[in-house]
């Protein structure tokens, strides 16, 4: 997957990173996100996305096609965002996976506590909008089958000394932790991050 163009310098700069809309499709997906964080995926209509983009609602049937094709569309446009981030890290720290991971981990982590989708999914997983709950599970294993292709693509110039099937568990460990977080906080962000990378070490520097 191709990264959105978002672009942070460090770990240090902190607020939600947001991309700016340009394309109809784009401004259709963001006005959609900022609807479900506002009155929840089950009243978002094409007809409301349509007087909130300022286009006819064909237009935004044609841009998008169905409601789980918008849903599906949102989905992708955060997790695009959140692996740039990712990879921003990794390139900010070429010769330190640790450091890399840790602060992958705080940039997710931070620009989660912003996110508007992600609040209306958090949300949906207490009661409060069952309907998200499905394309949620319907897409957890393409996303993290997405998120682990992208960190793995990033280790090779790191030389790890771990076989396939361990390098494999590892990736996994760490996506699933960060996810973990992401989606029910138990400190913050800087106090997961470093949690993360310990843990990091402790699997990837025996």
């Amino acid at each position: 997957m191709e990264s959105s163009g978002a672009r942070v310098g460090s770990a240090g700069d902190a607020g939600p990173v947001r991309r700016t809309a340009g394309s109809t499709r784009d401004r259709v997906v963001e006005a959609a996100v900022e609807l479900t964080a506002e009155v929840g995926w089950s009243r978002v209509t094409m007809a409301r996305l349509a007087d909130r983009v300022g286009v006819s609602r064909q237009t935004v049937y044609n841009e998008v096609g169905t409601k789980p094709g918008l849903a599906e569309a949102m989905i992708l446009r955060e997790l695009e965002h959140f692996l740039a981030l990712v990879s921003s890290a990794f390139d900010d720290h070429p010769e330190d996976l640790v450091a890399a991971i840790h602060d992958s981990a705080l940039l997710v982590l931070r620009n989660a506590h912003g996110n508007p989708l992600l609040h209306a999914v958090v949300s949906a997983t207490h009661g409060a909008d069952t309907e998200l709950l499905p394309l949620l599970t319907t897409h957890a294993e393409s996303l993290l089958a997405v998120a682990k292709t992208v960190v793995g693509e990033r280790l090779p110039p790191y030389g790890l000394d771990l076989p396939g099937e361990r390098l494999d568990a590892a990736i996994d460990m760490v996506v699933r932790l960060v996810l973990s977080h992401v989606m029910q906080p138990t400190a913050t962000p800087e106090a997961s991050a470093d949690a993360i990378a310990w843990v990091s070490a402790r699997v990837l520097r025996p």
